[in-house]
């Protein structure tokens, strides 16, 4: 038994029938090189045998009677394999946009709470043979980072893997903790609770007031040299109240374009990939006639896992607030303006302490964070006051390396992050072997045009890289990954008439 630390169980007190608090993955292989051939079955079997390496895909939850306390993990004994490991099939022809459209639908839906807090989907009909792979967690198991590790386990290093690689079976603690066990701990723990909480006030006070210091120290960074604040962002189409439909878009750009970019002007990778979010974002406007007079908000996930394992919780993250000037004529204008922005940000996220949001979670009131969550979705609370934050952007490092699943070569793998009340888009970047590509999960109802979304997204790196004065992009391929070109897997192709929206739609 385990109990859920305050933030794992903050993303469960947050859920609600429009709000699905869960992370997914939306994957393409190459079944040329399965030894024997591909089938589902083999694949289904291959996820079983390496689910013994994680124990986090065996266990459910069970909660505290009258919500005293955070739920706790336990080991399914009627844990089901066909349950979470399911077949699906797309249409013709079979490419990125067909696999995209299932993988909204299957992110449309809420996991079921009495099981594992997973679904794998393996998807055949893909051009060129090629086999697709839907999954989702819930985020109060993983964040992006434990998420990535996580699902390692399941893949391999060459099509072949050793006997030895294969992990051993684990003993089920059949054993489910009586209702009167888990209000005892819970109470238990609620007597600690106020000197936690005076402790973290004292603390958390002395870190605002370092905050205001790092925030009045003059620089020579310029006016958006700051961390952008909750509650400033300009209102855009995409920032409303959700339904439960989800949808999904997807596109990549070339890693090495990317470092070009950032070696000509000074910046980061991260600097670069929000100056191209930016771009996207200030077409997409544009487009829709709603470009705003100042910079939108993003909320940039921020890990803080440590190279020792945490006690505290599957999720060790914060966040930053990150201007992005799409009101900006000149893309490397808007690009130095990220920059200086970041380094404030960052500046402003350590005075404030990367744990504080881990530690204030803990104090999370089951009953009250669940019922606030429900009242503000169902009062759509969202569409009556200024945006938070106008969207999320998160960049997590992947592989640089081939991995096989059960014989199959990865060829591509796009990341999807939650959708939040409010921020109607979450755009997520994984990186895998030089592509770097893009997850964009989105509300249909408050943002239709996703796929121009999308196709702005390589058009945006060229407008950068020519006007720091670099050649246009040399990933141009297609396909969905250099590894790919001959699948038909195809990337929308900026610009093209299959690719785009009415905007009126």
């Amino acid at each position: 038994m385990e109990r859920l630390s305050g933030l794992d169980a903050s993303f469960l007190y947050l859920e609600t029938p429009s709000l699905h608090m869960h992370v997914g993955l939306c994957l393409v292989f190459d079944p040329s090189t399965v030894p024997g051939g591909y089938s589902f079955d083999r694949m289904k079997r291959s996820i079983e045998d390496r689910l013994p390496a994680a124990p986090v895909f065996r266990r459910r939850l069970v909660e505290v009677p009258f919500r005293l306390g955070h739920p706790v993990w336990v080991d399914d004994a009627d844990f089901d394999i066909d349950y979470h490991v399911r077949l699906a099939a797309v249409p013709r022809p079979g490419g990125l946009r067909q696999l995209a459209d299932l993988a909204g639908d299957i992110t449309g839906r809420p996991l079921d709470r009495s099981r594992p807090l997973w679904e794998m989907w393996v998807v055949e009909g893909l051009a060129g043979g090629r086999i697709g792979f839907v999954a989702k967690m819930h985020h109060s198991t993983v964040d992006g980072v434990s998420g990535a590790a996580l699902l390692s386990v399941l893949f391999d290093l060459t099509p072949e893997p050793s006997a030895e690689s294969l992990p051993a079976e684990q003993p089920v603690d059949q054993r489910v903790p009586s209702g009167l066990e888990l209000m005892a701990q819970a109470l238990v723990a609620r007597t600690l609770r106020p000197i936690d909480m005076t402790r973290d006030l004292v603390r958390t006070g002395q870190r605002v007031l370092d905050v205001r210091r790092v925030r009045q120290e003059p620089h020579d960074r310029g006016p958006q040299s700051k961390a952008a604040l909750p509650l400033s962002a300009p209102r855009t189409s995409f920032n409303g109240s959700l339904t439960w439909r989800r949808s999904v878009a997807l596109t990549a750009i070339g890693l090495d374009d990317v470092k070009r970019l950032k070696a000509a002007t000074g910046t980061t990778v991260n600097d670069v990939v929000l100056a191209v979010c930016t771009g996207a974002l200030r077409e997409f406007l544009l487009e829709g006639d709603e470009l705003p007079a100042k910079p939108l908000v993003a909320v940039v996930p921020v890990s803080v896992r440590s190279d020792v394992d945490d006690p505290r919780g599957s999720n060790q993250v914060s966040t930053m607030f990150v201007q992005l000037p799409v009101e900006q004529d000149d893309p490397i204008d808007r690009l130095q303006a990220i920059h200086d922005g970041t380094l404030g940000a960052k500046e402003e996220h350590e005075a404030l302490g990367p744990d504080t949001l881990i530690n204030w979670a803990e104090h999370a009131t089951p009953n009250f964070f669940a019922n606030a969550a429900r009242l503000y979705s169902r009062m759509r609370l969202a569409d009556r006051h200024r945006p938070i934050a106008n969207l999320v952007i998160s960049n997590v490092p992947g592989p640089d390396f081939p991995l096989y699943l059960a014989g199959a070569e990865l060829v591509a793998g796009f990341p999807l992050g939650p959708v939040m009340d409010g921020m109607g888009v979450n755009i997520t970047i994984m990186s895998y072997r030089g592509v770097l590509y893009w997850g964009i999960h989105a509300s249909p109802d408050t943002i239709p045009r996703l796929w121009n979304l999308t196709a702005a997204v390589p058009v945006a790196l060229d407008e950068l890289l020519l006007a720091a004065g670099e050649a246009p992009a040399t990933y141009r391929s297609v396909d969905a990954a250099a590894a790919a070109r001959a699948s038909g897997i195809e990337v929308p192709i900026p610009g093209g008439a299959g690719d785009r929206e009415d905007p009126g739609h």
